[in-house]
C-alpha cells in the first residue's frame, strides 16, 4: 500500500514534474501510440507507487459529483493530467474519450465497466474490473474507449490520475444512455488554478 502524505508537511511536487517532463520527452522521441501506452504506463506507475506529490487542494471530493482537476497541460496540447477524485457512490456516465488515455490508482480502488458500441448504434457490456492503487489501465479507440468508472469503496474517496493525448477539458466527447444513444460534451475543469510546479526555490 502507498505511504500517504500526512497534511502537515507541505508537498513536494518534485515527482510530478519529473513525470512532466518525462512524459513530455517520451512525445517528443514517438508519435506511436502503442510506444507511448507502453512506456508512458511505466512513467505513471512509477508516478502512482509514491502518494506524497499531489497538493491537498486536488484530491478533494464534492458531495454531488466527482471532481476532475486539471494538474498540468502541455503547452501544445500534447498532452494533460488530471486527478479524478470520486466520493463514496460516486460514478461516471457511460463516457469515451476520443484519444488515448491511461489512468493510475493513486488511493483507493475504481471499478471500471467496459463497453463496445455496435455499428447498429448499441452498446454491448464487456465486462469490468477494479483497479487498485498503483495499478494502471489504457484506454483509446484503438484498444476500447468506452466505459463508466466508479468509486469501489463505499466509504471514503478514491483517487485516480489521469493523462490524455489532448486537453482533455476542451475535447468534445459523448456519453451514453444504455441503448448506446449518445450525447455530446465539453467537461473542462473542477479547478481555476494549478500547481505552480515550477518553483524550485521551495526545496533548494
Amino acid at each position: 500500500m502507498n505511504a500517504v502524505a500526512t497534511l502537515e508537511k507541505p508537498v513536494d511536487t518534485t515527482r510530478l514534474r519529473g513525470f512532466v517532463t518525462a512524459f513530455a520527452d517520451l512525445l517528443a522521441a514517438t508519435r506511436d501510440e502503442r510506444a507511448i501506452l507502453e512506456s508512458g504506463r511505466s512513467l505513471l506507475a512509477r508516478l502512482i507507487a509514491t502518494d506524497d506529490w499531489l497538493p491537498v487542494e486536488f484530491t478533494k471530493p464534492d458531495p454531488d459529483r466527482y471532481q476532475q482537476y486539471l494538474l498540468h497541460c502541455d503547452s501544445r496540447e500534447r498532452f494533460s493530467i488530471v486527478s479524478f477524485v470520486w466520493g463514496p457512490g460516486q460514478s461516471t456516465p457511460i463516457h469515451d474519450h476520443g484519444v488515448w488515455g491511461l489512468v493510475g490508482v493513486l488511493r483507493g480502488v475504481e471499478k471500471v465497466e467496459r463497453f463496445r458500441r455496435l455499428p447498429t448504434g448499441g452498446l454491448v457490456a464487456e465486462g469490468e474490473d477494479l483497479l487498485r492503487e498503483g495499478e494502471v489501465d489504457a484506454v483509446s479507440p484503438r484498444v476500447g474507449d468506452i466505459h463508466r468508472v466508479t468509486n469501489g469503496l463505499a466509504d471514503r474517496p478514491s483517487i485516480s490520475i489521469h493523462v490524455y493525448g489532448a486537453n482533455i477539458g476542451a475535447v468534445e466527447r459523448a456519453t451514453y444512455a444504455t441503448d448506446g444513444t449518445p450525447k455530446t460534451f465539453i467537461s473542462g475543469y473542477a479547478n481555476g488554478v494549478i500547481p505552480n510546479l515550477w518553483d524550485r526555490s521551495k526545496t533548494a
